[in-house]
């Protein structure tokens, strides 16, 4: 494992050159990034309604795509669920997000592509795991697994070529081999349904195993911390995981939760 973590974090490394260039030159950044994605979607049925394929600068796109919510994108995200393609990108849309929020609908279903996955969710991770080895060039973090606690997904009725579910489980379901290599306990358990059967089970499974990383929604990865505890007889979590390195989290915020987290952790180098 030793070497597994040497090759890891030296192309986690070669990852900062890149970032360094974006922090450099933002606005480049942005504008290369802007017109790819106008080229990208200048054939959708979206792309075609507000002529994408002549919009040259920001001004035009401000003046000719009025400020969307989602309701105005609802009839368009429907669609795409049905199995149109080419909607509001390129090709199938197979995953959906189900999300609450502001919406006169109890649910929210935001399009999940493959390009949205790599370029933006895997893409941020990798940054986020250079970023901190970086400024911890010594860490052992791929010398253990990381355990990533995630939602359920189903089928869409409309579709059965599509799944909605929580965002967090369409990542773990199509993981790039390198972060699946890391990641505990199985996709069999990660993607339950049933939270109180799946918790327990991620306790079982990863009590004995040396987890070095935790991602997770706060609220649920301290019900999953509580029973890894209680499973094991220990007082901390740093009895079970002397060699937790990190947790990530996103979504929601972490200070309902911070107290409790201090208290079992116990943890004073935690990122």
């Amino acid at each position: 494992m030793e070497i597994v973590n040497s090759i890891l974090v030296w192309a986690m490394k070669k990852r900062i050159h890149q970032i360094d260039l974006f922090i450099q030159y933002p606005e480049e950044v942005q504008n290369d990034w802007f017109r790819n994605l106008l080229e990208s979607a200048q054939d959708t049925v979206w792309g075609k309604q507000f002529e994408y394929s002549s919009i040259n600068t920001i001004e035009e796109f401000k003046k000719r795509v009025p400020l969307q919510d989602y309701n105005s994108l609802k009839p368009y995200i429907e669609r795409a669920r049905a199995g149109e393609k080419d909607v509001l990108w390129p090709g199938e849309t197979k995953w959906f997000a189900k999300s609450s929020g502001t919406t006169e609908d109890k649910s929210k279903f935001i399009p999940v592509t493959s390009e949205a996955l790599e370029t933006c969710h895997y893409k941020g991770g990798k940054d986020l795991i250079s970023l901190y080895i970086k400024y911890n060039p010594d860490s052992k973090m791929f010398t253990g697994r990381g355990l990533v606690l995630g939602g359920s997904s189903e089928i869409n009725k409309s579709n059965p070529e599509s799944y909605s579910g929580d965002l967090s489980s369409i990542i773990i379901d199509n993981l790039p081999v390198w972060a699946e290599l890391h990641r505990t306990p199985s996709k069999k358990i990660a993607l339950m349904s049933e939270w109180e059967d799946k918790l327990g089970k991620m306790a079982e499974t990863t009590a004995q195993q040396n987890i070095t990383t935790l991602a997770g929604v706060p609220s649920w990865t301290l019900v999953l911390l509580k029973k890894v505890l209680k499973l094991t007889g220990k007082k901390s979590i740093r009895e079970v995981w002397p060699n937790l390195e990190t947790y990530t989290h996103g979504g929601v915020s972490f200070v309902p939760c911070k107290e409790e987290f201090d208290q079992i952790m116990q943890l004073p180098n935690l990122n």
